[in-house]
């Protein structure tokens, strides 16, 4: 790897730019992708799906670092530089031209060995593209993902913070999450409007079950769609008051103020109320 050429020098030879349209801002110093993988825990022998990889910043630290990485992405104009990556990566390094969010991560790591994800995501999908994790047939055994900053507040937010809302009930019912790093917008190019952050999200021992899950999603959005009213008023579609007394919660508080114990209970009392 280290008689790559420098990444900077590569986009330019290649003539490309980022391409607002998929959300791109490059993280093109690779001391700090280095670091990324370092908190990933990833080792020689890992497999790693990449979402995203671009010019392959991050992808150079996971091979770097000993890993079998899939990297997956959309962007056409990118597949040549990863190509030539993958040719110095004693193959290690498989490129997938897909969009992830329709892709199947099954697919891309088939057998029974824990896979990783790490990606810096693309901005405009990091959120639809958690979500599918978190709630698809595919188990990562580990996510460490960049997002905005807000985003990745959102994720590790709690109970009566104002970020605290669909989002972290249901990452926080899957998994233990953290802000393992924070990155200024000058860290990328082109910089982008706002500062990111890096989750490392690790899977719970016992997962509620599918069912359960869907449950979750469903009431966790009505609770929150109007946030600002009572359970009694916001659920009222699920059954409202009756739902809440079957749940063990006061109808009266508002959902901000719900542990995501407390969305457990409630999304297991609506299934029993089917």
């Amino acid at each position: 790897m280290n008689e790559l050429p420098p990444l900077r020098e590569v986009l330019a030879a290649a003539g490309i730019a980022a391409d607002k349209r998929f959300g791109q801002h490059f993280l093109l110093d690779l001391n700090l992708c280095r670091k990324i993988v370092r908190l990933a825990g990833v080792a020689t022998g890992d497999r790693v799906i990449e979402v995203g990889p671009g010019p392959g910043g991050l992808t150079r630290a996971l091979v770097e670092a000993g890993a079998t990485v899939t990297a997956v992405e959309k962007d056409p104009r990118f597949i040549p530089l990863l190509q030539d990556l993958a040719a110095s990566a004693a193959g290690r390094l498989e490129v997938v031209e897909a969009d992830a969010l329709a892709v199947d991560e099954m697919s891309l790591a088939p057998g029974n060995d824990p896979i990783r994800v790490v990606a810096n995501l693309p901005y405009n999908v990091g959120t639809p593209l958690l979500v599918k994790w978190l709630t698809g047939r595919f188990r990562p055994a580990s996510m460490t993902l960049m997002f905005q900053k807000e985003v990745a507040r959102r994720i590790v937010a709690a109970p009566g913070d104002p970020d605290y809302g669909r989002l972290a009930v249901l990452s926080q019912a899957l998994c233990r999450g953290r802000v393992v790093m924070d990155l200024p917008a000058r860290a990328f190019t082109p910089p982008p409007k706002v500062d990111s952050a890096v989750v490392d999200l690790t899977p719970l021992p016992h997962r509620p079950p599918d069912r359960t899950v869907q449950a979750l999603q469903t009431v966790a959005q009505a609770a929150f769609g109007q946030r600002r009213k009572m359970l009694r008023s916001s659920l009222k579609p699920l059954g409202g008051e009756a739902l809440c007394q079957a749940a063990g919660l006061d109808a009266n508080v508002r959902a901000e103020t719900v542990p995501v114990s407390g969305f457990l209970a409630l999304a297991e009392a609506w299934l029993d109320r089917a």
